[in-house]
């Protein structure tokens, strides 16, 4: 067999999960690649054993059960399935002659027909929802598979054919293959719901379609050999039916997933990171990184490695703050992943987030405002203005989500939800809430040349326009103006001019009546009753006397402080616009991008809710044709559904 060497021979017949994860171990660890048929074969042998052929006992994942306990697998079994892949593969596919010395790669014919080959080969049912359908032991010894399991199946036959460069590509729902020589091909190979079969082959789309969630807006995640070992580890199924799991499997999974940690292929990988995270969630392994801290990593690896684009490892961690009652922080969660969801625009292949977002807003949310609004924890987030704005950017993302899609998500089921959890926060703690409504580049520029011109009237066509008479009123006043600052300046200049004495004349004019016998004649003093003036006008040096009377000690005194109460004033006046200022820093403020939200605004911060007028605004029929974030032109070809009846 070309996947087994003599270590691996060795550690069979498996009866202990610890020889198969050696057996992965010295897979991963070899110079060679690991071999993804003969692994999907071993995992699939055990999970298969464990919960297909075993009753649905209540056994728990979190039971005791001891690591050793599994059925014997031995090493004929899984060489007849081991050689009727490669027949499979070699008797149907031609491989064309190889021409050159070089490598060969894969084109999209040979891509077509190992598709074809595993296509052709399945019984003729649809199996979206079964489980323990992903693995090659499903497909070698029952002819099933699910959407995952064929384009898995797709990569171990071109790599049992010699083709390396075929490698998986996994979206948050779907997967598909890329190939050549840079891996910047890619070809269909699965069906995702119903009717899709026919395109297997083709290549995923440049356009809408590619920028949807079903594709991640052109953001997979691309698998190395390695990484596509975690997928199939990540693929295990170990539940036994809706309420139990198989303990066996679980454990597999995740000593699996650690090892696979450790050896950093999990780094680029966020959903094998989330799942990592909810298996140690229910049953931690001492000495390893906590759960929490794991579902930070795989919202970290999204950001970095994504731009940001994947669902999952929000939904994740809101997951479990929902039950560690961790309220605030699974809002905040929730409302991320909502942030990432109103990148898209909605198609009827987004069933599964669709679900997911569903639960969340109709299920989840609802059930914390009856914890927290009943009991020893009331009011307890009710009184947070930061989680009311959580909740409207949620909202927002999902409203968002729905603009410039073809088919409408919002209807009366979520409309209910929405109106009795947002009556569940006062009309005080909602009023807290700095909520901004995101200004269109159009309506900025409008307000900025409206603020420059100070006229709304004077916009035309991106252009000032005056009339005649404002033009004529404009000049007639800069006339005057300049008439005005010429008459002042006239003066000032002759003011500089004026004799010392009479500066001091016209200075004791304000304290004492003129003499009219000096004005007339010349003669005598120039103020009745007083000589002193006349003395000091007629000083030789012809310094300006001074009229006025020196302050006293107390005028001084109480000058100082009236000085000092007017500083405290203002320092006082100072420290309550800072407070001012903080205050409303630390108020959550939360922009919405939506147009349905933004109509919201004033009822949601209206003291008394009109809950009907939000049902119905809510639920309104967008605008499916209006275009959003630059995501391309939408298919012009597709006939927008008829509105909805209210």
């Amino acid at each position: 067999m070309a996947g087994f060497r003599d270590i691996d021979r060795a550690l069979f017949p498996i009866k202990s999960i610890s020889s198969v994860i050696q057996i992965f171990k010295h897979h991963l660890e070899r110079t060679s690649e690991p071999d993804l048929a003969l692994l999907s074969i071993i995992v699939g042998a055990v999970e298969n054993s464990l919960t297909c052929g075993r009753p649905n006992a209540p056994v728990q994942i979190c039971d005791p059960v001891e690591s050793s306990r599994l059925p014997a697998l031995e090493y004929h079994t899984i060489e007849v399935l081991y050689n009727k892949f490669y027949s499979i593969m070699k008797g149907t596919v031609d491989v064309p002659t190889k021409t050159s010395t070089g490598k060969q790669y894969a084109t999209r014919e040979l891509v077509k027909k190992v598709s074809d080959a595993v296509w052709n080969t399945l019984s003729r049912s649809y199996y979206k929802d079964r489980a323990h359908l992903q693995s090659l032991y499903s497909y070698l010894t029952g002819n099933k598979l699910d959407c995952f399991g064929v384009a898995f199946a797709v990569v171990a036959g071109c790599q049992a054919l010699g083709f390396s460069d075929v490698h998986l590509a996994l979206s948050e729902d779907h997967a598909w293959v890329v190939f050549g020589e840079h891996s910047t091909e890619t070809a269909e190979v699965t069906w995702h719901g119903k009717g899709n079969e026919d395109k297997r082959g083709q290549e995923i789309g440049k356009g809408v379609a590619a920028r949807s969630w079903l594709y991640v807006n052109n953001k997979p995640v691309i698998c190395t050999r390695a990484m596509e070992v975690a997928a199939l580890v990540s693929a295990i199924n170990p539940s036994l039916n809706a309420t139990h799991d198989a303990y066996e499997v679980a454990y597999l999974q995740q000593e699996l997933l650690w090892l696979l940690y450790d050896l950093g292929h999990l780094a680029k990988y966020p959903m094998a990171i989330g799942n990592l995270g909810d298996l140690e969630e229910i049953s931690a392994t001492p000495g390893r990184i906590p759960c929490d801290v794991l579902f930070r990593e795989a919202i970290a690896s999204a950001r970095s490695n994504y731009d940001n684009m994947h669902v999952y490892p929000y939904t994740y961690q809101g997951g479990y703050f929902y039950r560690n009652k961790m309220y605030k922080e699974a809002f905040e969660s929730w409302a991320n992943a909502s942030d990432v969801i109103r990148k898209y625009n909605y198609s009827r292949d987004d069933e599964e987030i669709y679900k997911e977002f569903l639960e969340i807003a109709n299920e989840l949310i609802p059930h914390i405002m009856k914890v927290e609004s009943s009991g020893f924890s009331a009011n307890s987030i009710l009184k947070k203005p930061e989680c009311f704005a959580c909740l409207l950017r949620f909202y927002d993302g999902i409203c968002q989500w729905e603009e410039g899609s073809a088919t409408p998500v919002l209807h009366i089921g979520w409309a209910k939800p929405l109106v009795n959890t947002i009556s569940k926060f006062d009309a005080d703690v909602r009023a807290q809430v700095n909520i901004v409504c995101e200004t269109n580049e159009g309506d900025k520029k409008t307000e900025q040349k409206t603020q420059a011109n100070g006229n709304t009237n004077c916009l035309n066509n991106n252009n000032y326009c005056i009339s005649k008479k404002e033009s004529r009123a404009s000049a007639d006043s800069d006339l005057i103006n300049a008439i005005e600052s010429k008459v002042i300046s006239e003066e000032n200049l002759d003011n500089k001019n004026l004799h010392p004495s009479i500066e001091a004349l016209t200075a004791a004019c304000s304290e004492k009546i003129l003499n009219p016998e000096y004005l007339l004649q010349g003669g005598g003093s120039p103020f009745v009753g007083s000589d002193e003036t006349q003395t000091k006008i007629e000083k030789p040096n012809g310094a300006s006397p001074s009229t006025s009377k020196q302050a006293t000690p107390e005028e001084k005194e109480q000058a100082e402080a009236e000085a000092r109460a007017t500083k405290e004033e203002e320092e006082a006046k100072v420290e309550e616009e800072e407070e001012k200022a903080t205050l409303e820093n630390t108020r959550p403020t939360v922009i919405l991008h939506s147009q349905k939200m933004k109509g919201l605004k004033e009822l949601l911060l209206a003291e008394k809710l009109n809950t009907h007028a939000i049902s119905l605004h809510l639920t309104a029929q967008s605008q499916v044709q209006v275009g959003k974030k630059g995501r391309g032109d939408l298919d012009s070809s597709t006939r927008p559904k008829r509105t909805r009846r209210e």
